[in-house]
């Protein structure tokens, strides 16, 4: 599809040993299936983001400045972005935070989705303190979300999701993901965000 949409995967965990590989593959085979959008995988393993901001209203350093240019760009050209995040200590690792916070129109009159896993409360208590933040940057967060509490026990060794009901939780938030993207992309076609 020429005009499909761009999707920005967020992997949030950076910790050692971490599932959220395993999470952020079985996503990716749900993406690929669909001939609406694109997506592009931005790993904060991978692409880490500075983490001491520059002062208020100052640009930030050249080396800093350039680990930016390997995520800033990727953001800034998605339509839509699908957060996957575990559940650290009842809210989400400090590199989304640090992430989210390095960026800022990037964000503006774009939908975000998420994918959560943790122990018994599924990652969704992480889930809402991302929509308080994204609120807060001009971003449309997803109702619908995918979640799997005890996360580590809900994949079989093919990488999977055991329970069919995770297969059709993710078909519909990203059908959600899909009209919202759409709509407000056409809006921001014919109007600038005025954020």
């Amino acid at each position: 599809m020429n005009d499909a949409l761009a999707i920005a995967v967020i992997v949030a965990s950076t910790r050692d040993g971490r599932f959220a590989p395993v999470v952020t593959h079985w996503l990716g085979k749900h993406l690929a299936q669909r001939d609406d959008m694109t997506f592009d995988v931005i790993d904060l393993v991978e692409t880490p983001v500075p983490q001491v901001l520059p002062a208020f209203g100052a640009p930030p350093a050249p080396e800093t400045e350039e680990m930016l240019t390997m995520v800033s760009p990727r953001l800034n050209a998605a339509d839509a972005f699908v957060i996957v995040t575990p559940e650290y200590n009842h809210s989400y690792p400090a590199s989304l935070k640090n992430a989210i916070d390095w960026h800022n129109e990037e964000w503006h009159a774009k939908p975000v989705g998420f994918v959560s896993y943790g122990g018994i409360s599924g990652g969704l208590r992480a889930v809402e303190h991302l929509r308080q933040v994204m609120a807060e940057l001009n971003a449309m967060t997803i109702r619908e979300t995918v979640s799997f509490a005890g996360g580590w026990q809900k994949f079989g060794e093919d990488g999977q999701a055991t329970d069919p009901a995770s297969d059709t939780a993710a078909k519909t938030m990203l059908d959600q993901l899909e009209w919202w993207a759409l709509a407000l992309r056409d809006a921001r076609r014919v109007r600038p965000y005025a954020g």
